[in-house]
């Protein structure tokens, strides 16, 4: 849970960097493919991730409304990075003028439950978290490279000319 603002933001933006670093990764010949029919597409997590800002935005009190609600997947996945980046950015503003340190233990009501409002930015870092950790396992699956988000991915070791872990 946070109790800064400031230390969300920090975060916020290296996730996102982390975020971009696998979308970027995909290609338009691998976004769709499925791998299991209760595995998501890529895109479709990707998609989902980008979604769920403004939906828990709005749940959270900071956004009036939904822009991204029913709206379909976008055709390329350039459009997706743009969508996903133009709502990280009005997250942070709207976090940082509405919420201040001294409100982060105030609750909310998050999908029936109390939430703090530390509780909900910390739930937003990880359910990004969650969801690229899939798109990882979908991501090997399809042949596409890993870039290592938190450590070196295998190929980067291999790069590295250190041996992969097994």
């Amino acid at each position: 849970m946070y109790r800064s603002i400031e230390d969300f933001e920090n975060d916020w933006k290296n996730e996102e960097q982390r975020t971009l670093q696998i979308f970027r990764n995909i290609t338009d010949e691998t976004k769709s493919i499925k791998i299991h029919e209760h595995v998501r597409t890529l895109d479709r997590l990707a998609w989902h991730i980008t979604q769920i800002i403004p939906e828990m935005g709005m749940h959270a009190g900071l956004m009036t409304e939904n822009l991204l609600d029913g709206k379909p997947i976008p055709e390329s996945f350039e459009e997706i990075i743009n969508v996903y980046q133009e709502y990280n950015t009005i997250l942070l503003k709207r976090v940082k003028s509405k919420w201040t340190d001294s409100t982060l233990g105030d609750q909310v009501d998050m999908y029936g439950q109390v939430w703090t409002k530390g509780q909900v930015l910390s739930v937003f870092v990880t359910h990004q978290t969650h969801h690229r950790a899939q798109m990882t396992i979908v991501m090997r699956m399809v042949g596409l490279p890993v870039p290592g988000v938190y450590g070196p991915a295998k190929e980067e070791w291999v790069n590295m000319g250190i041996p992969a872990m097994d």
